[in-house]
Formats: C-alpha cells, sequence, structure tokens
C-alpha cells in the first residue's frame, strides 16, 4: 500500500470515528442529564474524547506523511507514536475524572429515572461501537497504524461500559437499588488501566523495539537467496514511522570475490529488499570466507565446535583466518539468557585461545536484535 493511499485510508476510518462518536456523545449526554445516570453521563464524556483521539490521528497522519527535508531527512513518521502517545493520554485523563465524579456521586447519590426510550438508544450505542471498535481496529492492523488500533480498542472498550450501564439500569428497575455511581468507579478504573496499557506501548516504540522476528528472519531469507552469500548476520532495522525503515546487515561472500563483483552483489542485494520489504539496506558490511585452504576450513569446523560447546551461544560467524600473519578473527552472538555475557565471552576466547596459541585472535561479541 502506497502512502498516500495509506493516508487516505486512515482519515477516512477516523472521520467515521469522529462523526459517530459525536453522535454517540450527544444522544447519551440528554439521556444522562434526563435520568440523572451519572454513568451514562460519563459515557458520554468518554465518547467525546474517543473523537477528540480520532481528530488527533487525522493530524498526525497528516504531518507524518510530510516529506523527508534537511533537519529530518529519515522524515516524520515517528509522528505517527507521539500522536498515538497523546491518544493513550486523553484516555488516560477521562478515565481519571470520571473516577472523581463517580467518587462525588458515591459520596452524594442520586436516584436514577430510566425510560424505555433511554435505555433503546445506550443499546444501540452497544451495537454501534462494537461495529465501530471492529473496523477501525481491523483498518488500523491493515495499514500499521497505532493510533487507529488504539481507537479500536478504546471503542471496544466502550461497548463494555455502555453495555454495563444497561446492566445497571436493568438491576435499578427490577429490584431498586442503584448501582449507577459505584458502576461509573468501575467503568472509570478501566478507562485507566486502558490509558496506562496504550501509553506503555506507545512508549516503547517510541524507545526503540527489537526487530520484528518475522521481518527479519524473511530479509535473510531474501538475501542468502544470492549466488555465493554464505550467510546474512548483524541484520538491524531502524523505525523512522509505521512504513519506514532503514538497516544494515553483513553478509559472508568467499575470498575470491573481486572488487567490481561484490559492489553489483551488493546493489542488488538492496534493491531487491526493497523492492520486496520496502526497507532500505543504507549499509552492507563483508565477511570474507576462506574457501581455498582445507586447513583453514578443518580449523573453523574446531572452533565451531568449542565455541558451541558453551550453552548461550546463538551464532558464529564472519570466520578469517591468516595462516601466515597468525591472525584468527569471528564474531559470536550470545543470547540474551546468559547470566553473565561477559563472563561468557571470555570463556570462549579463552578456550579458543588454548587450542590456538600461536594466533592472534580477534573475537567481536555481536547481538541479535531479533532474538526470541
Amino acid at each position: 500500500m502506497n502512502e498516500n493511499t495509506r493516508e487516505k485510508t486512515i482519515v477516512r476510518a477516523s472521520v467515521i470515528g469522529i462523526v459517530t462518536n459525536v453522535l454517540l456523545a450527544a444522544f447519551k449526554a440528554i439521556i444522562g442529564f434526563a435520568s440523572h445516570s451519572i454513568a451514562i453521563v460519563m459515557d458520554a464524556v468518554n465518547n467525546i474524547s474517543d473523537a477528540g483521539s480520532s481528530l488527533i490521528t487525522i493530524i498526525g497522519t497528516k504531518l507524518a506523511g510530510r516529506e523527508p527535508d534537511k533537519k529530518h531527512p529519515f522524515g516524520y513518521g515517528r509522528i505517527e507514536y507521539l500522536s498515538a502517545m497523546i491518544i493513550s493520554v486523553i484516555v488516560l485523563y477521562a478515565g481519571v475524572t470520571s473516577l472523581i465524579e463517580s467518587v462525588k456521586k458515591i459520596i452524594h447519590p442520586d436516584t436514577p429515572d430510566y425510560s424505555a426510550v433511554s435505555l433503546v438508544i445506550v443499546a444501540v450505542a452497544v451495537v454501534v461501537k462494537i461495529v465501530l471498535g471492529q473496523y477501525v481496529k481491523r483498518v488500523g492492523k491493515k495499514v500499521n497504524s497505532s493510533s487507529l488500533i488504539n481507537s479500536g480498542e478504546d471503542a471496544t472498550l466502550d461497548s463494555v461500559i455502555s453495555a454495563s450501564t444497561l446492566l445497571a439500569a436493568g438491576i435499578f428497575l427490577i429490584f431498586h437499588i442503584s448501582l449507577e455511581a459505584w458502576l461509573g468507579a468501575i467503568i472509570s478504573l478501566v478507562i485507566i488501566k486502558s490509558g496506562f496499557e496504550m501509553l506503555r506501548e506507545t512508549i516503547s516504540q517510541i524507545l526503540g523495539e527489537r526487530n520484528d522476528p518475522e521481518l527479519a528472519r524473511s530479509i535473510k531469507e531474501t538475501v542468502v537467496s544470492f549466488p555465493d552469500v554464505q550467510g546474512a548476520y548483524d541484520l538491524v532495522l531502524n523505525n523512522y514511522g509505521p512504513e519506514a525503515w532503514n538497516g544494515s546487515v553483513h553478509i559472508e561472500v568467499p575470498d575470491t570475490y573481486s572488487a567490481d563483483q561484490l559492489d553489483q552483489l551488493i546493489r542488488n542485494i538492496q534493491m531487491k529488499v526493497y523492492a520486496e520489504y520496502q526497507v532500505i539496506l543504507t549499509a552492507i558490511g563483508v565477511y570474507s570466507v576462506n574457501t581455498r585452504d582445507e586447513e583453514i576450513i578443518e580449523a573453523k569446523k574446531r572452533v565451531s565446535q568449542i565455541v558451541f560447546s558453551h550453552p548461550h551461544v546463538l551464532q558464529m560467524h564472519g570466520f578469517y583466518m591468516d595462516k601466515e600473519k597468525k591472525t584468527m578473527r569471528f564474531d559470536i552472538v550470545i543470547s540474551f539468557d546468559a547470566t553473565d555475557r561477559k563472563s561468557e565471552y571470555q570463556g570462549i576466547f579463552d578456550d579458543v585461545q588454548k587450542a590456538y596459541p600461536d594466533y592472534q585472535l580477534q573475537l567481536a561479541m555481536d547481538t541479535d536484535f531479533s532474538e526470541e
């Protein structure tokens, strides 16, 4: 999906959300004040906050779609994460304010006065919010918009809130017990919890999360599909918005490759990865692999056995031995599950050095940014 189509899809879904929530808020406010129902009034306030969230989604999407410039050469895509964070704060604020009002009503209760019309409208609102929530959430996942997904989650939560209001009304009409204020307090706590979860998720995205394992796996498979590429390692993906990825990777190639062959190979990899995943590989590093000396090939096997005898080693790559200069270099990836990664690294270094005491060992500890 291209950027223009994605933006139009997000704006259309948000406009539908705004119109729906404003209408629902108006009906609920009228019913709530007429029936002295604090739960319905709080529900109406929540609908207004939802409409505001949809408006922020539109503004955030428009701003995020700006072209890269000198000051922000990677574009403005991360603004979408900021708009999602603002929506989370709005939801949180709505929950806190409604909790305060509910507590006031618990201390100074009002007797609700329901009518058949008001209950029918609230019931219709439940159905509308279920449909709206599923629609917005589905579109959000389709276009990878955190703001829309958050709005859809909030709308689905609203349907539960409205259904709870109906339940309280039914209890009052049958048993003449008013649970309005208490229900309002419970609803408020649910809203606050939802707001915290949304905020935590968006902050995590802004801070930078690990590579998507499935995307990383697919990119590596594409890279090693090229002839003579014997491995793809150290893939790093930097996210600059929901649809904006830059990255780098290391590849293993035979030590017989010339500079012009290597240049053409790297360009071909970059073009194919972008065409298939819209990921820009800004850098492709190279590991040279010994292919002409059987003794070195056997040495690699022996070193590999030593390295993988340590339980938390995930990868060994970039192995190269120079018999004349007496140097040996390779990289290892140690899992985050290891209690002490530095100690594990030192143990591997010592074991390999013991096996090859005459060689200068250059051992680097890498990180697998897509480790599950």
